[in-house]
Formats: C-alpha cells, structure tokens, sequence
C-alpha cells in the first residue's frame, strides 16, 4: 500500500529547499559586483531583481516550513531534485531580462545547461552579451560542476545525516574527508586553486596570443570554470575556435581531463599518492576507452581524408573526441561541421566517447568509468565462470583507491545505471526524429544533453520545437542527478495523488 506524504515531509522539503535557493541567490552577488565594476547599470539590475526574487522565495519557504528535524532518505532525495529545477527556474531570470534570450524557456535551457555543465546554448548575439551575465553563465557551471547541494553543504547545513543524504542524491556517494561537510569544503579547495592556476595559464596564453590583459584573464577565468567543470560555455559565440591557439587548445584539454578525474582520486594525488593514477580502475579505463574511441573516430576522418596532417587531426579530430569524453562539449568546429565534413564513422565514434564520459564524484556526467571497468570486470568474472571446473572459486577484485572484491551489488548497480542513461539516450533521439532529424544527428544530440556534454551537430538552436527544448532539459535534469532522486521525486508525486493515509 501506497501512503500519502505527511505534512512533515513537505515541510521539511521545504525548509531545507529554501536554503539551498538562499545559498544560490547570494552567489548572484559576484555578477552585481562586476557589473558595478565595469559601470554596467543595466546587467547589474538584471541581477538585483533575481536577487531579490530568490531571496524571497527561499526565505518564504524557510518561514513557512521552518523545522528543526533533520532529512530522511526520501526527503533528502527530493530536496535535491527540485534545487535543481529551482536553480534552473531562478538562475534564469537576470538571463531572460538581458535580452539575449528569445524566450524565458530559453533562458531556463541555458541556466539547467549551465548548471548541469552541459553547454548547449540558445543565447542570440553571445559576442555581445555583458561581463556580468557571461560571468554568470560561466559561474552557474562552475556551481553546477561542484553540485549546487555543495554550496549549501559548505555553508548553510549542519546536520551530518541530512548533509549525506543530499550529497548522495546529488549523485555522490563517496566521501572524501571524515565526513560529508568537510568532504564538500575539500571539493571546493580543490577547485578554487585549480581556478587560480588555471586563469592564470590560460591568461597569459591569451595574452601571448594579443589579447588585451583584462580580456585575457576574464576569458581564462570563464573558460576554466566551464573546462574544469565539464562543461561547454564559452565567452564568444566561436566557442574555443574563436582562440586559433594551440597552446589554448593544449592547456584545455589538460583542464578538462583533471576536471573529469575523481576528486577522492585528487585528494590523494594531493597527498603524495601519485602511482594512484596508474592504478586506479577509473584511469585506466578512461585511458583504454580514449584510445579505443579516437581510433574509430580517427578511422573515419582518415578515410575522409579531411585532416592528413597528424596536427591536425589532433586539433580537430582528438579535441572533439576528449571533450566530448569528459563531458566539456568544448568544440574547435562549427557544429554543422560534425555533418557536412565529418560522416557517420567519426561520429559514431564522438558519440560512443560522450556516453562513457568521465570518473564519479567528478565533474562530468554520463555513464562513467567506474562502471564500465565494474561491468567489464563482472563479465570476465562469468566468463571464467563457465570455462573453469565447477568446484573452482572464482574471485574478482578491482583497485579504486583500495583493493575492492567484485560482488553482484556493485555489477547490478553497475548494469542498471547504465541501462538507464543508453535508455535516455535512445529516447531522446526518438523523440528528434520524430521532428525530422536523421537518426545519427538526433542520437548524437540526445546523447550530448543526456551525458551533459554539450557538442552540437547543429540541431540544438533557437528555432527547434519547444517540445525538443523540453526534452533536452529534462535530459541534462535527470543526466545529471542519475536518475535515483528524479525517481524518488515522481514517486512522492505519485504517492500524493493515489497514497492512501
């Protein structure tokens, strides 16, 4: 028997909600305060009334439901499934008002693309789009990659057991420090002085490559918190083509695969323990799963012919293929590129790289490699099964951070989630044909929004039905959350209207 919620539950979705908007709103702050650097009046009452819209509505939940118990499993899960759709509903607002979005949905499209690090993106004449609203863009992603729920981690909660249970909705479950507050402050340690060494290799690129000094280091601030956090905004509307740099193009991929790596992996690598990433099942897999995608996408642009020289089949087929496995979605090509140059093959190969993606507790979405290494490992284990004597034992272990023996949980979970995301990214690219799309176009679309990475063919743009815009942010939503408090969150809907007291 189904039961219906209490009013205790919605109270405490609620209280804990409202911090969480709370937490987001005051980062809204760093804009305004740009903005009124650069004597930009206009962008920086844009984010004044978004301020003060969330301030409002995450102090009317805090009154309202004001309690003093802390979060249960469900409740947990909840919180954090709605933060996001809070996030995307509120982070929206100084976008649309800027005028560089065609609709509020549009804005909504970007603000879940931004904070899910997705980096498809629906914003008109981006070129010319203020310092404090492409700041905004960059640092909703910088969120996003940390998981917003670690803003109010860090800040705003103290109970241990409610912090858990949002960091593990948040799709984390694994802890790094003592305990899961200190664990969310490490992930932020991390992330801030990678952001100061990252500004400031990619500002003096930039400044080597003749950009003005304040250009230079506002681009390479942006574009690491966009590389770093898996994600694919830029500043111009050229995305990384717009550098024509070499040197900018090596320090992004450099970026973008530490963003992709583990941050319990980062911890220890922190700590002196180097020959971690030469034995890590996360590493290893994602350095065999590169090289078995680039070989086919390679493949294919060689057959082409399109890029004969290694250089640049490097610069354009090997970037596209490692942004795209980390989950960046940073592109040295126009998107109708991918169609008109590329070919079946090479995308095939792009699309495979995007559906594995990253490590957990990184910033990067998809399937991820602890996973693919579990199931690879579980199918071995059975294949050893049959072609040893019965009474034979057989055991399999894998080394993440520590030597872990192989049980049926691990696979099983393994295999579901995995189940799931190759579901959504089927899904997706029915629904794309459905409006017209070619099958490997749409496939390569859905997939880029469902794994949250943000390389586009080109059918992601301001005119393609609302019901794809819809069906893509639902795809970054779930993709990023992998699934478990999307569906703790239908079934507390289904509960209410069929549960029974």
């Amino acid at each position: 028997m189904i039961l219906k919620p209490r009013l205790g539950d919605v109270k405490n979705i609620g209280y804990y909600l409202g911090r969480i908007i709370i937490g987001l709103s005051l980062t809204m702050f760093l804009p305004i305060i740009l903005g009124i650097a650069l004597k930009e009046i206009n962008p920086t009452l844009d984010f004044v009334i978004g301020l003060e819209i969330a301030l409002i509505f995450g102090l009317v939940l805090i009154k309202l439901c004001f309690t003093e118990k802390d979060l249960n499993w469900m409740q947990g899960m909840i919180v954090v499934s709605l933060a996001w759709l809070a996030a995307m509903l509120l982070g929206a607002i100084p976008l649309y008002l800027s005028g560089h979005w065609k609709s509020y949905l549009d804005a909504c499209f970007d603000a879940m693309s931004g904070f899910a690090t997705t980096g498809l993106v629906l914003v008109q004449d981006l070129d010319h789009i203020s310092f404090a609203h492409n700041l905004w863009r960059h640092l909703i992603m910088f969120i996003g990659g940390q998981g917003i729920v670690i803003v109010a981690l860090s800040f705003f909660v103290k109970g241990f057991s409610g912090a858990f249970k949002m960091y593990v909705g948040e799709a984390r479950d694994e802890r790094i420090m003592p305990n899961v507050i200190n664990t969310a402050r490490f992930i932020w340690l991390v992330s801030i002085v990678y952001l100061i060494l990252g500004t400031l290799a990619l500002g003096i690129v930039g400044i080597l490559n003749g950009m003005k000094a304040i250009n230079a280091f506002f681009h390479g601030a942006c574009v690491f918190m966009a590389a770093f956090d898996t994600g694919g905004f830029t500043p111009q509307s050229q995305n990384i083509l717009y550098y024509h740099s070499l040197p900018y193009e090596v320090v992004t991929v450099v970026i973008m695969i530490l963003g992709a790596i583990n941050f319990k992996l980062h911890y220890h690598v922190w700590m002196g323990n180097r020959r971690e990433i030469l034995k890590n099942i996360e590493t290893v897999t994602l350095f065999i799963t590169i090289m078995i995608t680039f070989f086919i996408t390679a493949v294919g642009l060689q057959q082409l012919g399109i890029y004969p020289k290694a250089m640049l089949l490097f610069r354009k087929g090997f970037y596209q293929l490692v942004s795209g496995h980390t989950g960046t979605g940073y592109q040295t090509l126009y998107p109708m590129q991918f169609i008109t140059d590329w070919g079946n093959l090479p995308m095939v190969g792009v699309i495979c790289a995007m559906a594995l993606g990253g490590a957990v507790c990184s910033t990067t979405g998809a399937i991820k490699m602890l996973r693919i290494g579990i199931i690879f490992k579980a199918l071995t284990q059975d294949i050893k099964r049959i072609i040893l004597p019965e009474r034979a034992e057989v055991v399999k272990k894998f080394h993440h951070i520590k030597t872990i023996f192989l049980d049926d949980k691990q696979a099983r979970s393994a295999l579901l989630i995995t189940l799931a995301y190759l579901l959504l990214y089927g899904l997706g690219s029915i629904i794309g044909m459905l409006f017209g799309y070619p099958f490997l176009s749409a496939l390569f679309e859905s997939t880029s929004a469902a794994a949250n990475v943000g390389l586009s063919c080109g059918i992601t743009n301001v005119n393609m039905p609302v019901a794809l815009k819809v069906t893509y942010i639902l795809q970054m939503w779930a993709g990023r959350l992998e699934f478990m408090s999307v569906f703790v969150l239908i079934g507390f809907f289904v509960a209410a209207i069929k549960g029974k007291r």
